[in-house]
């Protein structure tokens, strides 16, 4: 007789995170978790006391994963590609982008919370090193950008408005550019 396959903590929540790519974080449970694995839900509640701290896992590895698909940028405009980028993430992922950002695992952040969390760091920086300036100025820079791009991508995510990349392109740009020059004559 084969022995049973070992069910890893890792292989859980990368079905966790299948799960929730392809129907919904709503869709995450024990039961669909084993389903996936070919396991029964034993294993499931082993690694994880309750289904909430699945959902907790599979939450970091989508935001590791959208983090990681924002700082895919190939132009030199790197604060317009990652704004683009995380529109282009609501269109190819929605089901990721509606659990990264209106799920309860969202709330309880305010924006300059978010603005301060150790995952934008590397987002961060490299938009300074891009931009110039103080910290504190890319930081605000970045609050504008991410207001307007999330107004877009939940429109989108959510099927209310079809994507049209030039004309959401050239809106960006010219939020950028506002609020480039916003920040600038505020430090003046």
């Amino acid at each position: 007789m084969p022995p049973k396959a070992k069910i890893t903590k890792e292989m859980i929540v990368n079905a966790a995170f299948d799960i929730a790519r392809e129907s919904g974080w709503e869709n995450i449970n024990a039961r669909n978790v084993a389903g996936r694995l070919g396991c029964s839900t034993q294993p499931v509640m082993y690694h994880f006391a309750t289904v909430d701290e699945l959902k907790k896992a599979a939450y970091a590895k989508a935001d590791l994963y959208h983090s990681e698909y924002l700082m895919s940028v190939k132009s030199p405009q790197i604060m317009l590609e990652i704004g683009l980028n995380y529109i282009r993430f609501a269109i190819e992922e929605p089901h990721l982008f509606r659990f990264l950002f209106q799920s309860d695992f969202f709330a309880g952040s305010t924006l300059l919370e978010m603005i301060d969390a150790e995952e934008l760091v590397p987002v961060l920086s490299a938009m300074q090193q891009a931009v110039g300036g103080s910290m504190k100025q890319v930081k605000e820079i970045f609050i504008m950008i991410f207001l307007f791009a999330h107004g877009y991508a939940s429109i989108i995510a959510n099927n209310s408005l079809k994507y049209d990349e030039d004309l959401i392109k050239s809106q960006m740009e010219r939020a950028y550019r506002g609020a480039k020059l916003s920040v600038q004559g505020e430090s003046k």
